[in-house]
């Protein structure tokens, strides 16, 4: 089978299409013909040498969707032809609170998506969503689940309340506002360009601001009267602009810190004199994907795809991903579609 391979580390340009071995669905496993696949911030810091605990060569990718074509020992036959999307980990373990040791994520060190056949666990796959797209339905894992976690587990959303989705244009920020939007929340956005600000309304963002603007947090506060639950993923500098957003009893959930740890510390008194809870979350349990995909059912939601790319063209999706340029998910074709599908 065709796979986009990582043997080097050091740059997304890095990945090359290779022939590798078709896997074969072991005990308890299927086998999915992908359809699509989709890329995330992760698989770009894999090709930096900016992740723990790599081992190469690798096939990245965590979100995928197709039809399950050979199943292994002790799976009903009845599974083959089901239309399926992939839970994007391996082993979360029995503490709901937190992936277990063995918790990991597809796409190194087990092979990922970005293939054009994977085996996982049968227990791994739920239907595919009928009224999404094999594309649309390719968007969602990872950062759908991320987004999910911290949105509606960690989050605790309610119809109402205003939330702060920090950095729009990612894939789980995407996510963010649609789970908080379509569970009657009243959603706010910021980004560093107008055109993705533009965009986020456009998807039913209340408002936003920029945050190269001097003074944001006050302007948000003002525009929003101030925010319950803030999603962020970035850190840095920016921490406590954002927590300057929240309402007394206020939650600052985040998913990531890709600027880092916040430059001047934490206003301690003035977090714990308004009871602001702060909570770091990661992925999600199968549970929680299962009660994602039946969130997507039951509203009909589509997720944001910003760009489709040919599977040759992978390595142009991985250097997108990483310029930051997308608003919402870059899909890859891991086999040739029809238009629209």
């Amino acid at each position: 089978m065709r796979a986009v391979v990582l043997r080097e580390i050091g740059k997304p340009a890095n990945v090359r299409i290779e022939e590798v071995p078709t896997p074969t669905p072991q005990t308890g496993e299927v086998r999915v013909a992908l359809e699509a696949s989709a890329l995330n911030r992760r698989d770009v810091w894999i090709t930096l040498g900016a992740y723990p605990k790599i081992k190469l060569p690798s096939i990245s990718g965590s979100d995928g969707a197709g039809v399950i074509d050979a199943v292994g020992a002790g799976v009903e036959p009845s599974m083959l032809g089901r239309e399926v999307v992939i839970y994007p980990a391996r082993d979360w373990g029995s503490d709901p609170r937190c992936g277990g040791a063995q918790f990991r994520v597809l796409g190194m060190p087990d092979q990922g998506t970005l293939a054009e056949y994977i085996c996982v666990p049968a227990t791994d796959v739920v239907i595919k969503p009928a009224h999404l797209s094999w594309i649309q339905a390719a968007a969602v894992p990872l950062a759908g689940l991320t987004a999910w976690r911290a949105v509606v587990t960690h989050g605790e959303i309610q119809r109402g309340q205003k939330v702060l989705v920090t950095g729009i244009g990612g894939g789980v920020a995407t996510f963010a506002l649609l789970w908080a939007n379509y569970a009657g929340a009243e959603v706010y956005v910021t980004s560093g360009s107008d055109e993705k600000l533009a965009a986020a309304r456009g998807l039913g963002a209340k408002g936003g601001v920029n945050y190269r603007t001097a003074g944001w947090d006050k302007a948000l506060r003002e525009q929003s009267g101030g925010i319950d639950l803030v999603i962020d993923s970035a850190g840095g500098a920016a921490v406590n602009s954002a927590l300057n957003t929240l309402n007394a009893g206020g939650r600052f959930i985040f998913f990531g810190a890709t600027l880092g740890n916040p430059t001047e510390g934490l206003e301690m008194a003035k977090l714990f004199f308004r009871q602001i809870r702060i909570q770091g979350t990661t992925m999600g349990r199968p549970e929680e994907f299962a009660a994602m995909i039946e969130f997507i059912n039951r509203h009909r939601i589509e997720p944001v795809v910003d760009q489709i790319f040919k599977f040759d063209d992978a390595a142009i999706a991985y250097q997108r991903m990483f310029d930051c340029e997308q608003m919402g998910k870059l899909v890859l074709l891991n086999r040739a579609l029809n238009e629209g599908d």
